[in-house]
């Protein structure tokens, strides 16, 4: 189906929003997949926040022209599915794991950072833990001295405790009585 003009351009802004905003693309090429699949993928990608088109290789030429996504215009061929996320890992990471479960969804490259990355470069990309896991990681690496003094102290406490209760409770059981 082609596109008038009016048509091209809208697309072409579009996508030249979403490279604005995006942290990274990956690019992979769809050849084969069957719509409930690719149906499949999209709802995943939405999901965690990815935002996966089918362009032609010249719109999307020209709406990440100028952009840090620039560098990877050149392998921009065949029919590809781009992929454009916010998180810098979350569009690797859905591509790459959708890829691992259907063969015919295959990896071309991507970029990141103002950096081409190649196949192996997404892999790596999507094997880091999201910025919500890292930040709980970090949050329990900041939170393990405190709670173990804190452990600490309340041993001490209780130990401390422990000896003088039964001193305690020996005048209060004499009273009683």
């Amino acid at each position: 189906m082609s596109l008038n003009r009016s048509e091209k351009e809208a697309v072409i802004s579009d996508v030249t929003s979403l490279a604005a905003k995006a942290q990274t693309l990956v690019m992979a090429e769809y050849r084969g997949i069957t719509v409930a699949d690719m149906t499949k993928l999209r709802s995943e990608a939405r999901s965690k926040g990815v935002t996966l088109s089918v362009l032609k290789n010249t719109l999307a030429r020209r709406a990440v022209a100028g952009s840090a996504f620039e560098i990877v215009g050149d392998q921009m061929t065949g029919p590809l599915i781009y992929g454009f996320s916010e998180d810098a890992v979350a569009a690797a990471k859905v591509v790459a794991d959708f890829a691992k479960t259907n063969a015919k969804l295959v990896i071309r490259g991507g970029a990141f950072g103002g950096k081409a990355l190649d196949v192996e470069g997404v892999k790596q990309l999507a094997n880091i833990p999201s910025k919500e896991v890292l930040l709980a990681q970090l949050l329990g690496l900041m939170q393990s001295p405190i709670s173990r003094t804190a452990r600490v102290l309340a041993a001490l406490a209780e130990k401390r405790g422990g000896g003088e209760a039964p001193a305690e409770a020996a005048p209060a059981e004499a009273q009683a009585a």
